[in-house]
């Protein structure tokens, strides 16, 4: 079960990642930094909280609290990301951390408390936790690029019109394992 649940979390923490991957890539180095008006945030400011956010809630994911003294959540939401290339470093270096902290999670430490400004979570409330909160935001990230290319947007998941296609193919494979998230991206 811990096992099957970890390596489960892994694949939908790595499908997130490539969702808003994708969307960089539709993206060019001024739509990552554009911004509805000044209240709201590009997609490079999601992305510099993001990498605070990871940063702070995996170092030391074990052992000391999610809510690091050093981070200044704050100055997340600043545009302080000038280029696509430092918002992709920062994109990188917050997985590269979330990705070695959940395969330190064992059978030995799986039922451990972890602490997020100072409240007790289990290993999975704390690991679902950042999954919602991540995902709430790349949603965020593909809606704005969404908004910026408009009809030259390229689908992410089952282009709009093809269910019934995706449906055939995925019901003439007959009943298999595997994750969800294995036909949806390529």
């Amino acid at each position: 079960m811990q096992k099957n649940y970890i390596d489960s979390i892994i694949k939908q923490f790595q499908y997130y990642k490539t969702l808003g991957e994708k969307t960089f890539d539709q993206l060019s180095d001024e739509e990552v930094l554009w911004q509805f008006d000044p209240e709201s945030n590009s997609v490079a400011i999601i992305v510099n909280h993001l990498h605070g956010n990871m940063k702070s809630r995996w170092t030391d994911f074990l052992t000391s609290d999610g809510e690091k003294e050093w981070r200044n959540r704050d100055n997340e939401f600043e545009n302080i990301i000038g280029t696509k290339e430092q918002m992709l470093s920062k994109w990188n270096e917050g997985w590269e951390c979330l990705f070695k902290a959940l395969k330190s999670i064992n059978s030995e430490n799986f039922d451990n408390k972890v602490y997020i400004r100072n409240q007790s979570h289990t290993i999975i409330e704390a690991v679902n936790r950042q999954l919602s909160h991540y995902s709430y935001h790349i949603g965020q990230i593909v809606f704005i690029g969404r908004m910026i290319k408009g009809s030259s947007w390229k689908s992410l998941s089952i282009p709009k019109g093809e269910s019934s296609e995706f449906n055939e193919k995925m019901f003439s494979k007959g009943k298999h394992s595997g994750h969800f998230t294995d036909d949806l991206i390529q």
